[in-house]
Formats: C-alpha cells, sequence, structure tokens
C-alpha cells in the first residue's frame, strides 16, 4: 500500500510539472494571434524551452547517481510553473525566452531525480514505470486545456494563474520526500547489479531522438495546422493538441499492458510501424479524419515511452541517473530544437510542406530498434 501510495503521488506531481512542458506548444497560437510572432519566432519559444533543459537534463542525471536528491522534486516543480507563469506578463521576447528557459530548467532538474525515485518505489517494474509516466501524459493533456481556459478569457497577462499545478505539485512532494526519506539518507539505497551495454544505450537515444523530434514538431505546430486541414477555427487546433496529448496517456498505459505479454523491443518496433501510417495521415489527410490519424499518432509515439525508460535504465544498471536524464530528459527536449527549423521552412513554404519530413522519424526509430536486444533485467 505504502508502494502504490508513492507511485500515485509521483504520477501525479509528474503531471503537475509536465503541465508546463505542454504549455509551451499550448501558448505558441496566443503568441502569434496577441504579439504578431512569425512561426520562427514562436517556435524561439520551444526551442528556449528545450535548450538549456537538453543542456542540464543529464548533468541532474549524473549528479542523482552520486547522490539521493529528493529536495529536488518540490524546488524543480516551483521553477518549472515559475518561467511558464512570468512568460505571458512581458511584452519583451527576450524576456519571454528567458522565462520560458527557467521553466524548462526546472523540468530538466525534475525528471531524472523523480525517474529515479519512481523506480525505487516501483521496483522496477514496468507497470509502475507507466503509471509513473502516465501522469506526465495526462499533464500534457490538460495543459491546452488549462492554457485556453487562462489565456483566451483575459490575455497572456492571466499567465500567473498557471501556477496553481506548481503549487499543488510541491505540496504533493513532501510524503513522498518522507516515504523516500530512509533509502535516501544512507546505505539502503537500492542499487541494480548489471553490466552495462553502452552500444545499446546509443542507439536507443538516437531513436528517442527520432521519436522526440516527430512529436515535438507535431505539438508546436498542430494547434496552427489543424484549422487549415479541418477548416475549424482556434478550438479546432485546441481539440487537436488534446487528442494527441490524451492519446499518450492510452498510449503509456497500453504499452506497459502490452510489455507484460511480449517484450518491450518487439512493442516498440511495431508502434514505431504504426506511427509511420499515422504520422503521414495527420500531415496528408484533411478533414474530421484527421482527428483519428492524431490519435494513432499520439498512441504510436507514446506506447514506446515509458518502456523505453525502463530499457535505458536496463542498458544502463550502474548508471540509472544519467539513463533517466537522457531517455526521460535530453533526448525528448532534443525535439525542440528542431522547432525553429519547422518554423523557418513553414514562413517559407507552408506548414504541409514544413511537417512532411516528420513521417520519416518514426521509420528511423523503427530501423534503431531492428537492431536493439532485449536486455537481461538487472538484480536488485
Amino acid at each position: 500500500m505504502r508502494r502504490n501510495r508513492t507511485i500515485i503521488l509521483l504520477s501525479v506531481g509528474h503531471g503537475c510539472v509536465d503541465v508546463y512542458q505542454g504549455a509551451v506548444a499550448a501558448l505558441v497560437p496566443f503568441f502569434i494571434a496577441e504579439r504578431a510572432y512569425t512561426y520562427a519566432a514562436a517556435s524561439g519559444v520551444v526551442l528556449a524551452a528545450s535548450l538549456l533543459s537538453s543542456v542540464a537534463q543529464p548533468l541532474f542525471g549524473a549528479l542523482t547517481d552520486r547522490w539521493a536528491v529528493p529536495w529536488l522534486l518540490p524546488l524543480s516543480t516551483i521553477l518549472g510553473g515559475l518561467g511558464i507563469a512570468c512568460s505571458g506578463i512581458t511584452g519583451s521576447y527576450p524576456l519571454t525566452l528567458a522565462f520560458v528557459a527557467v521553466s524548462g530548467i526546472g523540468v530538466a532538474a525534475y525528471h531524472p531525480e523523480s525517474a529515479r525515485a519512481a523506480r525505487i518505489a516501483s521496483g522496477g517494474s514496468h507497470a509502475g514505470m507507466g503509471w509513473f509516466s502516465l501522469g506526465g501524459n495526462l499533464g500534457f493533456t490538460a495543459a491546452p486545456v488549462l492554457v485556453a481556459a487562462v489565456v483566451a478569457s483575459g490575455g497572456l497577462r492571466l499567465t500567473p494563474l498557471l501556477m496553481v499545478p506548481a503549487l499543488a505539485g510541491s505540496v504533493l512532494c513532501l510524503p513522498v520526500l518522507r516515504a523516500l526519506r530512509p533509502t535516501a539518507a544512507g546505505s539502503d539505497t537500492p542499487r541494480w547489479i548489471g553490466t552495462d551495454d553502452t552500444a545499446s544505450f546509443g542507439r536507443l537515444s538516437m531513436a528517442v531522438v527520432c521519436r522526440s523530434i516527430a512529436f515535438a514538431g507535431l505539438s508546436t505546430f498542430l494547434a496552427l495546422y489543424a484549422p487549415q486541414r479541418t477548416g475549424g477555427g482556434t478550438l479546432a487546433g485546441t481539440a487537436a493538441l488534446v487528442v494527441l496529448y490524451l492519446g499518450g496517456a492510452v498510449g503509456t498505459v497500453l504499452g506497459g499492458n502490452l510489455a507484460s505479454r511480449w517484450d518491450r523491443v518487439t512493442v516498440v518496433r511495431w508502434s514505431y510501424l504504426v506511427s509511420i501510417a499515422a504520422v503521414a495521415g495527420v500531415v496528408l489527410v484533411p478533414g474530421p479524419v484527421f482527428y483519428l490519424f492524431v490519435a494513432l499518432t499520439s498512441a504510436g509515439l507514446y506506447i514506446p515511452f515509458s518502456l523505453q525508460i525502463t530499457l535505458g535504465q536496463d542498458y544502463l544498471p550502474n548508471r540509472v541517473g544519467t539513463a533517466s536524464g537522457i531517455t526521460l530528459g535530453l533526448t525528448v527536449s532534443v525535439g525542440g530544437l528542431v522547432s525553429p527549423l519547422i518554423g523557418g521552412v513553414a514562413d517559407a513554404a507552408s506548414l504541409q510542406v514544413a511537417l512532411a519530413p516528420l513521417i520519416l522519424m518514426p521509420a528511423l526509430s523503427w530501423m534503431l530498434f531492428r537492431t536493439l536486444p532485449e536486455p537481461a533485467v538487472p538484480r536488485r
């Protein structure tokens, strides 16, 4: 019961943090409408959230490999919310980038330590990590709804109200800190015994990067692309983001269940095959069926999500924090680095032309996974 309670609290806290990752993409249409940003300038906001986060996550991962730092959980949650809360109250583009970057650092600090804590609390089970990842997916799902409810009614000046999930998440971290205190303080910290497979981990990381580029590119511009494909307005874009993130929640739970019947590598391979056709449908097929392809894309890209985290930890059993920082953080954030390139192509040509290369990304992930073995589960 205590273990389940800790996983639930970590899952909800994960959702409170990932609201701010989803909020960056959800704020893009409002920056364009209220501040007349170009596609390239708006995607620069996504880049600001990703750039420092990409650099910081492996550093925080290495830190958690050396020391248990559970106090990072509430601190990073507050930092993630504070940056987004301040991003809308300044008309200065550089300050907006700076505030979003602060939020990215908070998110970067949260993920490696929280993934380490989730592995300890779940005993390394796929189901436990799946529930932990589900919380983050639900945070992503809530982000466009929360942003629309706050910003659509009063403009970007109301973004300080978006601080509420961070305050709630930091409070939820406190009982987690108490539950982890015996293992965080001394020699009882669980360790996993095994041999590091850095070659396989490197190929896994490249596959996650390709997945990240596809997901980040779609999430950044989907709210702008959906009205063009469906003939709807701003609401059509918000609905598309909700479907994208909600499908991710379903995909995460489904991934954990499928991995209990087949090995993780096989499940991920089939998921990326489905994603190739689904992303092609999002980019090329107009009309209401567009939303079906968004849902399939989301499920296809998110079934591998929690499985890739546990695969990374099993490939590097002696460096769990570093593995978590890379698979859950760095490789996910790297996708945001490509957003300005997509925005530049969209300004020069069209959004459809800019998004078309994303079809190749799950294909590359599938090819990389064909070379990966299913790792032996390390002994605790």
